[in-house]
């Protein structure tokens, strides 16, 4: 990373962390906690940014995005077909097409987070962007 990418990079955080903010509770804490277990498990040169209004991690191409709405958190895979690949684990939550729907005030489970990611992770490589 060039020192003028890095500032780039830091910029992008400090608007995720400022899209944060403006989330009211007790989605802040919950978008936060998802933020920390994604962050836990991507490679180094992953970046973090907004994409279409929302925060998104991007490695080679886009890998996953979360946000909050009025009455739901969502977290967006960037790959519908990895909704239908795990229709039995998500059982239990609202998806439509790229998207899985949960509380406001209940963060997604972190191993159920970490699979689906890696699942992204694996699929950007395969791609080779």
């Amino acid at each position: 990373m060039t020192p003028g990418s890095a500032k780039k990079e830091s910029s992008r955080t400090a608007e995720v962390d400022a899209y944060l903010a403006k989330v009211p509770e007790p989605a802040r804490t919950t978008l936060e906690k998802l933020r920390t277990v994604i962050r836990s498990i991507v490679p180094p040169e992953t970046t973090e940014a907004l994409s279409y209004g929302i925060p998104a991690f991007r490695y080679k191409g886009g890998l996953v995005a979360y946000a909050a709405f009025k009455k739901h958190c969502s977290f967006f895979p960037m790959q519908a077909s990895l909704i239908d690949e795990m229709k039995d684990e998500l059982k239990d939550y609202r998806t439509s097409k790229g998207t899985l729907q949960f509380p406001l005030d209940k963060p997604l489970p972190a191993t159920l987070v970490k699979k689906m990611v890696k699942a992204r992770i694996a699929e950007n490589e395969r791609r080779g962007n």
